[in-house]
């Protein structure tokens, strides 16, 4: 098998030499270049056919989110953003995730060579994800999303269940964008890590017709609202009298090995086939691995609608494959194409 093909994109000669000798001790990958600015890169990207880029944001002559489009628009190849964590770049992040960046890391604060030390598998694991990566041309999403209209009761008393990982933010938007209608509520497990879902969820309610926010423990799980849970913790859904509510879990070990962070999307599914059953509506997206399969059995067992993204439409295919594998899914679809799927089949 041919070894991974990764440009270094940077301006920090220190950064360049740690993630340089980092991937470089990995046998299939191969360090082709490293680049200071967009410009460089350019030129390298022509001359050595990286099959994955590490991009910095903070850069000189032109920022990463800015060469990342362009880069998107004109030729894509899978991108790991990997950047310093501050509020500013928390948002930039996820406006990179939506221009077609793969993942991201976080750069440590202090001390970069025993920080990347640290970070070794995380971004190795990454990168390995983003070499077999779909990637597509980048267009500006729509900001304006469909005018919510008259919800049947067939879908108003339902509680939808949302699982992503790589991939994820992206099919995210793209989905609730769609949505015409107001379900019970939505619930999202997104692997991501604890400083970011923060970020995402503010960008997603900046677009969208529904209130979108980071949950708290204890939340109520109302119609129009959007749950996001947060990175480092499991989220569950529980009966709250006549209400579902969330609760927060950070201290069970299971964990995603791309996000490093405890955030599972069985430990989510799971809890509302046991809260809501049929009631409840689960949806598998785009990711590596197979974090959720089990969770929507155990919805589909109870009685819910389940639905699995489609293989053309995902950065990385694994987890609705393991789902659509295991016989439990009502519907396979784009993220686009849900909502209409929804409308059309739940009883």
């Amino acid at each position: 098998m041919k070894p991974i093909r990764v440009l270094i994109v940077d301006d920090s000669p220190i950064v360049q030499l740690v993630l340089r000798r980092i991937l470089s001790e990995e046998p299939d990958i191969d360090v082709v270049g490293v680049a200071s600015d967009p410009f460089e890169a350019k030129d390298l990207i022509i001359e050595d056919k990286p099959d994955v880029i590490t991009l910095d944001i903070e850069m000189p002559r032109m920022n990463g989110i800015t060469f990342l489009k362009r880069l998107m628009s004109y030729s894509p190849i899978p991108v790991i953003m990997i950047s310093s964590y501050t509020r500013k770049n928390s948002m930039r992040t996820m406006e990179a995730l939506e221009a077609g960046a793969v993942d991201f890391a976080t750069k440590p604060s202090q001390d970069l060579e025993k920080g990347f030390a640290s970070l070794r598998d995380e971004i190795v694991n990454k990168i390995r994800a983003a070499s077999q990566a779909r990637v597509k041309p980048f267009f500006l999403l729509g900001k304006t999303p469909i005018k919510i209209g008259k919800t049947p009761d067939t879908i108003a008393n339902k509680l939808i269940a949302i699982g992503a990982s790589i991939g994820g933010p992206k099919a995210i938007q793209k989905l609730l964008c769609s949505i015409s209608f107001q379900p019970q509520g939505i619930v999202i497990a997104q692997h991501m890590a604890a400083q970011y879902t923060r970020s995402f969820a503010e960008r997603l309610n900046n677009l969208l017709a529904f209130e979108v926010r980071e949950a708290r423990d204890m939340d109520i799980v109302n119609q129009g609202r959007v749950l996001i849970m947060p990175g480092g913790k499991h989220m569950r859904v529980v009966r709250n009298g006549a209400d579902y509510m969330v609760r927060l879990d950070g201290t069970s070990s299971i964990q995603h090995p791309l996000a490093g962070v405890n955030c599972s999307i069985d430990v989510l599914f799971h809890s509302v086939a046991k809260s809501a059953g049929p009631n409840a509506i689960g949806i598998i997206l785009t990711g590596m691995g197979k974090d959720g399969a089990d969770g929507l059995a155990a919805m589909k067992e109870a009685g819910a609608y389940t639905i699995a993204q489609d293989e053309a439409s995902c950065v990385v295919f694994g987890m609705p494959r393991a789902a659509i594998e295991k016989g439990i899914v009502d519907a396979v679809a784009s993220p686009e194409d849900i909502p209409a799927i929804l409308l059309n089949n739940v009883k």
